[in-house]
């Protein structure tokens, strides 16, 4: 994803474009939309669930794309620089909701990012990359004991924030 634009669907909104993964894997319609809609409401969208992509903004625009990813409940997934186009308060939430999402899925995530802190944050094992070619230098275990402080650090700090992003959802 990166700095590159989401592969969203141009003539079809938000709800659509994150339910057309499940109505190809053959759900029922009815059964696709619900899922979408919760999805959608994980990345905070539910206001523009009915609009298209050219009325959203970038982020919002990569906000779709990974609920899109999210709502197959894929048992790989794999994420290049996903939070590249978010404001930090966007960035914040989104870590927060992945972090909730991942512990009830069972899915292995692949995370491709250049902050240091975002990948202590959100992995339980840090793979460091040469500069070229491309090959793992080291692989560290996160402590579990530190990652728990932290998040509950953070999740103090951004509650006011989560309820600024959902008031203008």
């Amino acid at each position: 994803m990166g700095d590159v634009a989401p592969n969203l669907f141009p003539w079809k909104s938000v709800r659509s474009n994150v339910a057309h993964g499940l109505c190809m894997a053959g759900r029922p319609r009815i059964e696709a939309y619900d899922e979408a809609d919760a999805f959608i409401d994980m990345v905070g969208l539910r206001r523009f669930a009915r609009a298209y992509p050219h009325q959203l903004s970038g982020g919002m625009q990569q906000r779709v794309a990974i609920a899109r990813a999210l709502a197959m409940c894929p048992r790989i997934l794999l994420m290049d620089e996903p939070f590249g186009a978010f404001d930090a308060q966007t960035r914040a939430i989104m870590q927060e909701s992945l972090l909730r999402l991942w512990s009830g899925i069972s899915a292995t995530v692949v995370f491709v990012t250049h902050d240091i802190d975002e990948a202590i944050l959100l992995a339980d094992r840090v793979l460091v990359m040469s500069a070229g070619p491309g090959r793992i230098l080291e692989g560290i275990a996160t402590d579990p004991g530190f990652l728990a402080l932290k998040r509950r650090c953070l999740a103090l700090i951004r509650q006011e924030s989560a309820q600024a992003f959902e008031a203008e959802a």
